[in-house]
């Protein structure tokens, strides 16, 4: 199934998406208890069942030109991502992130954690963030929790993911607040991570396709767009650690519950490594087989930038 979340003549809803037709699932719900959005839909194990069912009974639609898609999941309890999963984008970006000759053998995964602030949806504008000059994009696969998962093992993971989505982890890749700073231990670890923070910087969707409908997702294929000109091109394939190798890190270190995202690394391609940055109005593209394309537009630069230290 395709779920997707949307507004229609200024009703916000949620449904499965078939073809260029929509079914509102709170409309067909049976019985009581309706969810009232998608990841209140995922935290009853049995509300996946139900939907497969509304799926194949379903008789009333919605056509797909008549809404607009939203974020699946707007505030998703938890969105974690990785850093360097794949071996190219270590290498174009310099090693700064650090590569082993066996990564999966000598090393682990890096996750770090976003707020939820940074969702919004397909067609949305990014905002320009007032404290970076420079705006970079990141075509990633995102995974989306079904179930509760504690220290589970990369065996078992594949129980506790719903579906897949698409995230483009936008990153500010200088601060403009670095300016007469004194220099500290840690400051560019900290300037990196304050660049995937922004409001409007993980863009995710256009639908949460789930696991049935994807059962190798190492052999998607990917690619992003800016303006219609291929910037990354890859394979899931080539991640160091698959889906069932983060979920399974990432559990042991936290909870993961349903609803919660976690994008898996971006391939090489970056415009930190071509220089290319992002312009205003550029028109980002994230595809990905099975799911679909998230299409997002940059919004305009700053007039001011944030300078804290100018006197």
């Amino acid at each position: 199934m395709k779920l997707i979340s949307y507004t229609r003549n200024g009703y916000t809803s949620f449904g499965i998406l078939k073809s260029d037709q929509i079914i509102d699932i709170p409309t067909l719900w049976p019985g009581p208890n309706n969810p009232r959005n998608l990841l209140e839909l995922l935290w009853a194990d049995e509300n996946l069942e139900k939907t497969r069912d509304l799926a194949l009974k379903a008789d009333t639609f919605i056509p797909l030109q008549q809404v607009r898609l939203l974020a699946p999941i707007a505030r998703p309890g938890k969105i974690i991502a990785l850093a360097g999963n794949y071996a190219d984008h270590i290498k174009e970006s310099g090693r700064a992130l650090g590569l082993s000759d066996a990564p999966r053998q000598t090393t682990t995964p890096r996750p770090f954690l976003m707020p939820s602030t940074c969702i919004i949806g397909p067609n949305d504008v990014i905002p320009w963030p007032v404290y970076s000059e420079q705006i970079d994009y990141e075509l990633e696969l995102a995974i989306v929790i079904g179930k509760t998962a504690k220290c589970v093992s990369p065996a078992q993971a594949i129980n506790y993911i719903a579906g897949y989505t698409i995230a483009n982890d936008v990153s500010a890749r200088s601060v403009t607040y670095k300016a007469n700073r004194a220099a500290r231990p840690w400051d560019e670890f900290y300037d990196w991570l304050n660049g995937k923070w922004a409001d409007g910087f993980c863009p995710i969707g256009p639908a949460i396709v789930t696991k049935d409908q994807i059962p190798d997702p190492a052999a998607l294929n990917m690619h992003l767009t800016v303006n219609g000109k291929i910037r990354q091109q890859a394979s899931a394939g080539q991640m160091i650690y698959s889906p069932a190798d983060t979920v399974s890190f990432v559990s042991h270190i936290m909870t993961l519950e349903p609803g919660d995202i976690i994008a898996t690394g971006t391939p090489k391609g970056v415009a930190m490594a071509t220089g290319q940055w992002l312009e205003p109005g550029d028109v980002i593209e994230c595809t990905i087989d099975a799911i679909g394309t998230l299409r997002n537009t940059l919004g305009t630069r700053p007039a001011q930038f944030y300078r804290p230290l100018e006197t």
